[in-house]
């Protein structure tokens, strides 16, 4: 299937940052009534919900699977369910400002993985980024001691985590959109995310012990966020972005994310945002830029 135009598949990126900005914020809201594993289960169902209907409405038919194909799939699967819940898990230990800076080095660790694992840019390319940005996720994770939560260094490596398992699919959905839609690879890997949680769930109970009556309106509206928002159009406009200009530049706009997740969480949460985050920020931002600025030269 032919890519989108470049223009296109910028603007699907910018909007998927912009709305995974906010969804630091609902996941947040959401761990008030529902456990982490409850919230990233009812998150993919929901989602999953919305991208059949929609694939059955535009498409109908899914094209012949090869076995590679297949297990591709599956290990994708694996991918968007560490993204979910290790972030979800991540953000009972630390602040939603903390958790958004750490994502905000998605781009840098997509690009490094990227630049290892299928070569598309020379690793020497995006060294230096990597360490810059790395500095800015330490600083953060060290300062997330001074904020609420128990573990925060445990909470700031899961989210990290989180952000390697996306990194991750990024980089291998776009070898599967040369050959099925990006809408089909986000249903499929989003069925097999969302199959492989249901057995978690005896795991990790907090609205199942308390009853639907628990659940606040907040709640509730904060899950529909995660469900319509930042899983049925935030990841396809990602993969539909990725599909036209790939994983490495389509990651360099993610910068936005960090930014947006500081901004609603200090105005919704009244979560402080101190010396230690603004700098992370700076940090992160200044490594996706030297990642950009080294690949662009490249391709020219």
């Amino acid at each position: 299937m032919p890519p989108p135009s470049t223009s296109l598949a910028y603007g699907s990126v910018l909007l998927a940052a912009a709305l995974w900005g906010g969804s630091i914020v609902a996941q947040k809201m959401a761990l008030g009534s529902f456990s982490a594993v409850e919230a990233s289960v009812l998150r993919d169902i929901g989602g999953l919900a919305i991208l059949l209907t929609t694939w059955w409405w535009q498409e109908g038919t899914l094209a012949k699977l090869t076995k590679a194909d297949a297990r591709l799939l599956g290990l994708l699967g694996l991918g968007v369910l560490g993204n979910h819940l290790f972030i979800m898990m991540g953000l009972n230990y630390v602040s939603g400002a903390v958790g958004g800076v750490i994502i905000g080095s998605s781009p840098v660790v997509t690009s490094l993985l990227s630049a290892m694992l299928i070569r598309d840019v020379p690793l020497r390319a995006v060294w230096a980024g990597g360490l810059l940005s790395f500095a800015g996720v330490g600083l953060v994770s060290v300062a997330g001691f001074q904020a609420a939560g128990d573990q925060p260094l445990w909470g700031s490596l899961l989210v990290f985590l989180g952000v390697v398992s996306w990194a991750l699919y990024s980089i291998g959905s776009r070898q599967l959109m040369e050959r099925h839609s990006a809408l089909t690879v986000n249903w499929t890997t989003l069925l097999v995310a969302t199959v492989l949680q249901i057995p978690l769930l005896w795991t990790d109970r907090k609205m199942l012990d308390a009853g639907l009556g628990s659940v606040t309106q907040a709640d509730w509206m904060a899950l529909g966020y995660l469900v319509l928002f930042a899983t049925a159009i935030a990841q396809q406009a990602w993969l539909f972005g990725v599909k036209g200009i790939g994983p490495s530049r389509a990651s360099v706009l993610g910068n936005l994310t960090p930014v947006a997740a500081v901004v609603l969480s200090a105005v919704l949460l009244k979560e402080p945002v101190g010396t230690s985050e603004i700098l992370g920020i700076v940090l992160i931002l200044a490594g996706v830029w030297v990642v950009d600025r080294q690949t662009s030269r490249l391709t020219k």
